[in-house]
């Protein structure tokens, strides 16, 4: 069968509140399922687990982070990225540490989910953010698939999970659509996906970049061999798949659709850069330092991650080689 990302959300909803009754959904316009994910919900499931919430983001975050302190799996849909900012509070200070300051007496096994994060052309600065950095940071796990099979199969992860899970779904990879000749399946959270393996250099690509990392693979194939690495989790990250590739080629690219000072690549690069084999200074393209995505979409294309930047980053990393330390000196001691 072909498969969109966006009906791949909506099945693995579909199949985690058959499957369990605790699961329900919290959100604002889900009954009329808006964005995709939570189409036809509301006519199977019925008020009580499919809840049209008013337009205030922290009064349901907050109904919730309770749900799931009684027992509950819910599942909340935030129709922008940058609504989480206006929950940041509640979903990092309260119901990421409950479990912990409880000793494991509570739990909070909430799932977010950000169907279209990032950019959408048009949707200007207070729409497309990309912040999964900010909760890697504070220790909340952190999800965002490239595939179809991937956004099933983490989704129905993050809803089984006892603590809360973020799902960034980018609006970039919401149009991607796969043949799947298998059965979906939960994917464990923590564990990366090589989409293409080769031997010259690692590409990490986060989300729907992954599709421009096997774009420009299949494009420098004939020079260089690209293996690319797909994340799928931020945190925990496979930190152990991630070595073993750089074991294979030595160099290392990220491309990363957020802003470059304190992003996830800034930190793939250092915890490669102190623990993992390089052969040449690793690069990162990312958004540029602070950015704000404008409405003009010329403006907005010019101020993401791109095929030409990975293109040419490719190629001079390849080029490269970390000098050898003078006689006598251990390097990095």
């Amino acid at each position: 069968m072909r498969l969109s990302y966006t009906k791949a959300l909506n099945r693995a909803l579909t199949d985690a509140l058959a499957a369990d009754p605790a699961v329900c959904v919290f959100g604002e316009d889900i009954g009329a399922g808006l964005a995709g994910p939570t189409l036809n919900l509301l006519d199977r499931f019925g008020p009580g687990r499919i809840v049209d919430t008013p337009l205030s983001e922290q009064a349901f975050t907050s109904m919730a982070i309770g749900a799931a302190l009684t027992g509950r799996r819910p599942v909340i849909e935030f129709q922008i990225p940058s609504l989480l900012f206006l929950v940041f509070e509640q979903l990092v200070n309260q119901a990421h540490k409950f479990s912990l300051m409880t000793g494991g007496q509570a739990s909070v096994p909430l799932t977010c989910l950000v169907p279209g994060s990032g950019s959408r052309d048009g949707w200007a600065g207070q729409h497309s953010d990309h912040p999964y950095g900010l909760f890697a940071h504070a220790g909340v796990k952190t999800v965002v698939p490239a595939t179809p099979t991937d956004a099933y199969g983490l989704l129905r992860s993050a809803i089984a999970d006892p603590d809360p899970v973020v799902v960034f779904a980018p609006a970039a990879a919401l149009p991607v659509r796969e043949t799947v000749t298998w059965e979906l399946a939960p994917i464990p959270l923590g564990r990366a996906r090589i989409h293409r393996e080769g031997t010259d250099v690692t590409v990490v690509a986060v989300g729907h970049l992954v599709h421009d990392a096997l774009a420009v693979a299949e494009e420098l194939a004939p020079e260089v061999s690209v293996e690319v690495f797909d994340p799928r989790t931020l945190h925990p990250f496979d930190w152990t798949a991630l070595a073993a590739s750089l074991e294979r080629t030595g160099r290392l690219v990220v491309i990363d659709d957020s802003n470059r000072s304190c992003g996830i690549g800034a930190e793939i690069l250092a915890t490669a850069a102190e623990e993992m084999r390089l052969l040449a200074p690793p690069r990162r393209i990312t958004r540029p330092d602070g950015t704000v995505l404008p409405f003009a979409p010329a403006l907005d294309r010019a101020l993401q991650p791109h095929r030409d930047q990975l293109r040419d980053a490719v190629l001079a990393v390849t080029k490269q080689r970390i000098p050898a330390p003078p006689h006598g000196e251990d390097r990095g001691r």
